[in-house]
């Protein structure tokens, strides 16, 4: 029990939310590192083609999406501290594992200087084996991070009350922007002085670093001596029946259940399509996205203007912290109840993906105009995002918050996986065969397509969500 015991409440739970934003931050830049240095680094040294760079971010998608699924059941066996403990120590040893691939393959192949090398029968070994280590790799970055979100929606659901989840959600999602936005002018410069492979170590390194502070931080909001009698009394503000803070927590009381019966629950169903639709768009954008300001304009990573290109993008999607709060507004200021208004917000949050059609008939007069919008539709998605998992804590009691989390994440996952290997080999196709639409011809074709997608996929997945869970409709076990 908080042992603050009067005054004025704390607002402890925001330094929670804050540890949340620096290991989602954590989260990113690792995420980052390999699509950053892929065009400028990693390509040429390895012979690789937009397909094999498609299959190891696919590959790393599908396996993220299969982690997902036991990630939440994990966290919610082991409790949030753990949980996010475990996660971010494997992810973060993932990340630094990148380093030794070059290396592994310079040995199999017993060539020293790999990007040399223009023999067609070595350079197709080189290019095998060189990925298929990125995969192994990129499957324990992936194992790891399944774990980030449903750790991270359980703390927020711990120690927010309904009303402010999404906007916690927000906050600490904005870490994926910032981490994304902080990426291109850090881990270029790192590999350029230091090598590709200490860009990898480096970055990884920082998860190590965030673990000692949780160690010490985070505590259940009942137990935690940091939070005062009136900020705990605002956190379980949503229960029914308010306990004593010495009696166990109404959470803890509620009866398990297994990983396969969450499925037979609609709402279950309806984060999933939130999810497999959506998911995969923002993957798109934040591991494509470089490799396209290659492609169409020739920009180095290093070159000060590919940074700012991407720098603005994510600046931009930083308006969607502003998007948790919608909702907040909805329930406060015209009395709706939660669910009803994050699902308004989330229409309107789906309508602003689809300036990306406008993307690449616009790119020909500036590369601003793709970035800019990009960045918009990038922005909807955290917004969306944000709300989307806030959906859980409205529909599911606590104790089924993370495993739900993870099932979602799965679909998500599966998402991704499939515009990953799409788009990789529409791009090899579209350049190969010089394919022409919409005026469009090879790669610009192909980006054409997948930005089309993109900016519809909110609203599809917004109209399936809503027809299999119409109204509020909270679960109850």
């Amino acid at each position: 029990m908080a042992n603050i015991q009067t005054g004025r409440k704390t607002n402890y739970r925001w330094v929670i939310c804050a540890m949340l934003f620096f290991a989602t931050t954590v989260n990113y830049l690792d995420r980052q590192v390999l699509s950053l240095t892929f065009e400028d680094f990693i390509r040429p040294e390895f012979h690789w083609t937009d397909s094999d760079y498609g299959d190891i971010t696919g590959i790393f998608s599908l396996f993220y999406a299969v982690a997902m699924l036991f990630a939440g059941r994990f966290v919610d066996w082991l409790d949030t501290k753990k949980g996010y403990m475990w996660s971010i120590g494997i992810w973060s040893f993932g990340a630094c594992i990148h380093a030794v691939c070059g290396i592994v393959t310079e040995n199999m192949v017993g060539v020293e200087n790999l990007a040399l090398v223009d023999n067609a029968e070595l350079v197709a070994r080189i290019a095998l084996i060189s990925s298929t280590f990125f995969i192994i790799a990129r499957c324990v970055l992936a194992l790891g991070e399944a774990g980030n979100f449903p750790a991270a929606i359980k703390a927020t659901a711990e120690y927010f009350p309904k009303r402010d989840r999404a906007f916690a959600t927000s906050i600490f999602n904005a870490g994926s922007t910032i981490g994304a936005l902080i990426a291109p002018f850090c881990i270029p410069p790192l590999a350029a002085k230091f090598g590709w492979e200490m860009a990898f170590i480096i970055i990884g390194a920082l998860g190590f670093i965030w673990m000692g502070f949780w160690q010490f931080i985070y505590k259940k909001p009942e137990k935690n001596p940091k939070v005062n009698e009136a900020e705990l009394a605002y956190i379980l503000s949503d229960e029914v029946e308010q306990k004593p803070a010495k009696e166990e927590t109404a959470a803890a009381k509620e009866p398990k259940t297994s990983l396969w019966s969450a499925f037979k629950y609609r709402q279950t169903w309806a984060f999933i399509v939130g999810k497999f639709m959506t998911d995969g768009v923002w993957w798109f954008f934040l591991f494509w996205m470089p490799s396209y300001l290659k492609t169409t304009y020739g920009l180095a990573s290093t070159d000060i203007r590919f940074q700012l290109a991407l720098g603005v993008l994510y600046l931009i999607v930083m308006i969607s912290i502003a998007g948790g709060y919608l909702p907040t507004l909805f329930v406060d200021k015209k009395k709706m109840e939660p669910y009803s208004g994050r699902m308004l917000a989330m229409l309107i949050f789906a309508f602003f993906p689809l300036v990306a059609l406008a993307a690449q008939p616009l790119a020909h007069i500036s590369m601003w105009w793709p970035v800019v919008l990009i960045g918009i539709a990038g922005a909807a998605h955290q917004a969306w995002s944000a709300n989307l998992f806030s959906t859980i804590g409205d529909m599911f009691p606590k104790s089924m918050i993370a495993t739900v989390t993870g099932i979602g994440g799965m679909a998500g996952g599966i998402g991704s996986f499939l515009i990953q290997k799409s788009a990789g080999a529409l791009f090899d196709y579209s350049d190969s065969v010089g394919m022409v639409l919409f005026g469009f011809e090879g790669k610009e074709a192909g980006y054409m397509i997948m930005f089309s997608f993109c900016a519809v996929a909110y609203l599809i997945g917004w109209i399936v969500m809503k027809v299999l869970v119409p109204k509020y409709s909270p679960i109850k076990l």
